[in-house]
């Protein structure tokens, strides 16, 4: 596995944000994309979630995250998507494989690739879902792993 520190340059995302299951994250997500496409914006990279707490923390019902995608264009948000930009920042970041819900296996290696390199974790995961579930079996489902980063 491939870890490294990399620079992300400043983007902008369309995104709802959700307290409850993951179950609701397909309809999220395509709710998101279906509105960025009635827009006719350009979806500038892979949809993506974020990930504020973790079920071995808190109950099924206060989980908090968001998921949305990056655009090319000017928009304002309706209803519950809403539009933030992202400023340019660094990340230690890897490539999973295998099904979404073992993806936080790897966390524990990003924690230690950017602690010895001289980072801290500055913020919670970002995970780019890099294929589409309906076309490749769940084995071969490509997700890159995220944390934002500070240089101690």
């Amino acid at each position: 596995m491939k870890i490294e520190i990399k620079k992300v340059p400043e983007y902008q995302v369309a995104f709802i944000m959700q307290k409850g299951s993951f179950e609701k994250i397909p309809e999220a997500l395509g709710k998101v994309v279906g509105w960025l496409m009635t827009k006719q914006v350009e979806i500038q990279m892979p949809i993506y979630g974020i990930y504020y707490n973790s079920p071995m923390e808190v109950s099924e019902e206060e989980l908090t995250w968001e998921v949305g995608a990056a655009f090319l264009g000017e928009l304002e948000g309706a209803d519950d998507i809403q539009i933030k930009k992202v400023p340019e920042h660094e990340v230690v970041s890897t490539v999973f494989k295998g099904p979404y819900i073992e993806a936080h296996s790897i966390y524990g290696d990003l924690f230690e690739h950017a602690m010895k390199n001289g980072y801290h974790i500055a913020g919670p995961p970002l995970e780019s879902y890099l294929n589409d579930p309906n076309l490749v079996p769940e084995s071969e489902l490509l997700t890159e792993v995220q944390f934002p980063v500070l240089k101690q």
